[in-house]
Formats: C-alpha cells, structure tokens, sequence
C-alpha cells in the first residue's frame, strides 16, 4: 500500500512539473518580441552612412556671455521663441548699481551744465553792458578787458561742464550695456531643445556644455557622415533615402542641401569593434519633409546614397 501511494505521488509530481515547464515555455515564447530586419538599400551601388537630425540651419548653442549665478531662467524645453525674447539672466546686482551710480553722475553733470549756462549768460550781460557803457566813454579799456577775460572763462567752464556731460552719457550707456549682457536673448527664432543650467548654478562663457540649445524645428535636415574613401563616389544629383536606426518600413526621401567642404574627424562613433577612431568624414546635408510619424531632433538614421555612377561633383555649393 505504501509503495502503491508513493509511485501515485511521484506520476502526480511528474505531470505536474511536465504541465508548470510547458506553460513556462509557452509564456516566453508569447513574450518574445521578433526583431525587425535592419534597412536595406533600394540602390544597385549604394554608399551606406549615418545620419543625425538637425533643425534646419543647423541647432544653435546659446551659452552666457558673462559668468555669474543664474538668477532666472524664462524657458523650458519645447518653449518656441522669437529673435530677441529673454532665455536667462545671470546675478545683476554689481551692474544694476553700477547703472544706478552711472544715472546720479549723469544727473550731476547735468545740473553743472545748467549752472555754467546761467554763469555765462551773467557774464554776457556784464560784458554787453560794459561795452554799451565804453561807447559812451562811460567805462575804461581796462573795465572791458576784465569783462573780456570773465566771459572767456565762463565760457570754458561751459564747455568743461558740457564734456563731462557727455562722458556721463557714455558712462551710462555702457552701464546699460553692461546690465543688458546679463540677460541672454534668443539669438533667432526656434523651440528651446535642451536646458543645461538651472536657477542657482554658476554659469560660464564657453565652459562645458552650452546653456541652452535652440533650433527651428519646424523644418529639419540631417547631417550624414560619409567615410573619406567613399567621398568620391558621392554625387550632389545623386537620390538619397533614409530609415530609422533598425526600421526598414519607415522611409525618408532626402533632398540634398549641400556638402560641408571641410573633412572632419568623425565624432558620432557607432561603438562596433571594427570601427577605426581615426576615420575622417565628409559631411552631406540633406533636407526632408516631416513624416507623418514622430522624427525628433537628435535622432540617428541610417542613410543610402544612390552611387550608381562614381565620378564626383563636390562643390561647397552643391552645384
């Protein structure tokens, strides 16, 4: 009895183990994602690159021109700006009393303007006067000569007063100026892509990574890094198709913009072992309609560049 219990016990564990791995199995199987197959190039002869978007005009690096704490920061990321509108302001307290200091000289020089004006009107009379009064054998050479050299002098002190106005004026617009460099203003029109300062950081000119990045993003083109040995088969009139990275049912038609005619060291490394570090590329500059799926600046495609005939047009202006 007990043996007959125990070989029961054991087919139940048997089957029950046989029904947990089979449910196992099939779960990972349902969970398994098919990846889909890498683009492939619509060309006979093709040149294979990659390429990363840009907003139109290239995206712009916004950074301060003076270092200082960040005070405010007006924007986010996805904010659309126009030329001129206020991105960030560093600490103004040094140049806003420096303006301040700059105004109240100003209004000194000018009261001094306004007294040296009064002074010489005073001595105009006299001299005008004493001359009235020399016509008339009423007053002496001497008298005059006196008047004379009064009136001259009134007259510097006039013109003193006058220059240091205009200095004043100088002092208070470069204060202006100075203050004005504070507030970092959009240098175009765009949408604000990335932030890389926030209130309370101290932000320096040209130090690490921009400020802000800005770019016209209603239009977009894409940089597309052609290795040096395959420039030469590069054509301008050449068609050209794009695809997301590891997406062949998604295809963008490029039209070419330019060539960069500078070859350049290449920075956007894909990581594979049989990537050399020293390779140069020439960068071609195509535009493209916005899909009617997401494409988001930043983003790497996979680039074909029909090169069925290998003789070369490069030109800087794409002609």
């Amino acid at each position: 009895m007990i043996r007959l219990f125990t070989l029961i016990t054991a087919v139940l564990g048997l089957v029950i183990y046989l029904a947990f791995s089979f449910r196992m199995e099939r779960s990972m199987e349902d969970s398994v994602t098919v990846p889909s197959p890498p683009p492939s190039s619509p060309f006979e002869a093709t040149v294979g690159a990659s390429g990363l978007v840009e907003a139109l005009g290239e995206n712009v690096n916004v950074a301060s021109i003076i270092s200082g704490v960040v005070e405010k920061v007006f924007v986010v990321v996805g904010d659309n700006v126009k030329k001129g509108d206020p991105l960030f302001q560093v600490v103004s307290s040094q140049e806003s009393t420096a303006l301040a200091s700059s105004k109240k000289e100003l209004a000194v020089r000018e009261a001094a303007v306004e007294v040296a004006s009064k002074e010489l009107a005073q001595r105009q009379d006299i001299y005008d006067r004493t001359e009235k009064l020399r016509l008339k054998n009423v007053s002496s050479d001497e008298e005059r000569a006196q008047a004379v050299l009064v009136l001259e002098q009134a007259m510097a002190q006039l013109a003193k007063a006058q220059a240091d106005l205009g200095l004043g004026q100088s002092r208070v617009i470069e204060a202006e100026a100075a203050l004005d460099r504070t507030l970092v203003r959009a240098p175009r029109d765009g949408e604000i892509l990335r932030i890389n300062i926030r209130e309370g950081e101290y932000a320096q000119p040209f130090v690490g990574d921009s400020a802000l990045l800005l770019g016209d993003t209603k239009r977009l083109q894409v940089r597309v890094d052609v290795d040096e040995y395959n420039a030469q088969r590069v054509r301008s009139s050449a068609a050209a198709v794009a695809y997301p990275k590891g997406d062949h049912t998604k295809s963008i038609p490029l039209r070419f913009l330019r060539f960069e005619p500078l070859v350049v060291p290449k920075k956007s490394l894909t990581g594979a072992s049989v990537e050399r570090v020293d390779t140069r590329v020439l960068q071609v500059i195509y535009t493209f309609e916005r899909p009617d799926w997401p494409i988001f600046v930043g983003q790497q495609l996979e680039v074909f560049i029909d090169a069925a005939d290998p003789v070369s047009s490069l030109s800087p202006a794409g002609k």
